[in-house]
């Protein structure tokens, strides 16, 4: 278990090293190519000192890696730039977001596929703007409105992801509770409902609803996110929310043991078409 820097410096550095064992070159040759000690590369390698953007470029190009997916995923674990060199919109915010939740979106922005199991609120890529303020608002008491806004702004904009070519692909299964718990008031509720209805028809989107009648499940524990990337398997992760942090799970087995969970809790979820109903029935008597 480690929190998000620390994970995105392992994976990154573990990348990179499978990079130049694939080019054939030692680390020795490598540093020479770039023209560094080989002290850096190996520190880069084993995620014990971080890696500029610009550096994580040369050494991909040492390596001769033509993929564009990869080379972009790459650059935004390094930090702050795109393959392009442009900045990513959510370092505007870097004054507002801890480090944990821009390395969140970082890993969101780039998968090609999120699993997620939400046990109390709606996934914030299904929010509506009024949902997103009032779960904002209760989950942080006290919080100046100016602020509240920004947060907001920046949920609303990850959402983009939807929307993107090609899109995440997202695969959600939702307790009940969701549901059923108000949020807002009526009416914001109501059209939060009707936008679950309208998410669940888009292709890139797959809801399930785990009803009460399921009784207890695997995932009782809480709520997770499992994050894939089609460019390589080896960055997969799993990401546990706290109240003021997030924990994220790179092993193997850990991988293994939330997506077998996972792949438990659809089999106990009513399927995307009677979820749909669902959802759909339970926004008409809302």
């Amino acid at each position: 278990m480690q929190h998000g820097p620390a994970v995105r410096r392992r994976k990154l550095g573990a990348e990179l090293r499978a990079l130049r064992t694939s080019a054939g070159l030692t680390s020795g040759e490598a540093a020479r190519l770039v023209g560094w000690h080989q002290s850096k590369v190996s520190r880069i390698e084993t995620g014990t000192s971080g890696v500029k953007p610009a550096d994580v470029r040369l050494l991909l190009d040492a390596y001769a890696v033509a993929d564009r997916q990869l080379r972009e995923l790459l650059m935004v674990l390094a930090g702050s730039e795109d393959s392009g060199g442009r900045t990513h919109w959510w370092h505007a915010y870097r004054g507002v977001l801890p480090p944990t939740y821009r390395d969140f979106i970082s890993l969101e922005s780039q998968a090609g596929a999120m699993r997620t199991l939400e046990t109390t609120v709606v996934p914030g890529l299904l929010q509506t703007p009024e949902y997103a303020r009032a779960v904002t608002k209760a989950a942080v008491e006290g919080l100046p409105e100016d602020r509240l806004d920004t947060l907001v702004e920046v949920r609303l904009a990850r959402q983009d992801v939807l929307r993107a070519d090609p899109p995440l692909e997202l695969s959600a299964v939702l307790d009940e509770a969701v549901l059923r718990r108000e949020v807002g008031g009526p009416g914001v509720m109501a059209r939060q409902l009707e936008r679950l209805v309208e998410a669940a028809r888009l292709p890139q989107v797959r809801l399930q609803v785990l009803p009460f009648a399921a009784g207890a499940h695997i995932g009782v524990t809480g709520p997770f996110v499992i994050f894939s990337f089609s460019s390589t398997s080896d960055l997969d992760v799993v990401v546990l929310d706290h109240l003021t942090s997030s924990l994220y799970l790179e092993r193997k087995e850990d991988l293994q043991a939330y997506t077998e969970a996972f792949n438990a809790l659809q089999i106990h979820a009513l399927s995307p078409e009677d979820s749909l109903d669902f959802i759909a029935g339970t926004a008409a008597g809302a």
